[in-house]
């Protein structure tokens, strides 16, 4: 059986400053705008946390910043 560990990562608002979810009064969300120096910076957290085992599970976004849930196998 495999086994995993998890750990949960904070990113302030500092990096992610232009990084915007919208939803409507309905429910419905998307990404509106996104500059591509935000998308290099996400990818760049995205590839060092891969290189290092971690399997994105999860990601939040909200008005502070980001949270992210990653896991890998032991």
């Amino acid at each position: 059986m495999k086994r995993y560990e998890y750990t949960i990562t904070k990113h302030p608002t500092d990096e992610f400053k232009q990084l915007a979810y919208f939803c409507t009064d309905h429910g419905s969300c998307n990404l509106e705008e996104l500059p591509s120096d935000q998308l290099t910076t996400l990818g760049s957290l995205l590839n060092e946390r891969g290189e290092q085992g971690w399997e994105l599970v999860q990601v939040f976004l909200g008005r502070d910043g980001v949270v992210a849930f990653w896991k890998r196998e032991l």
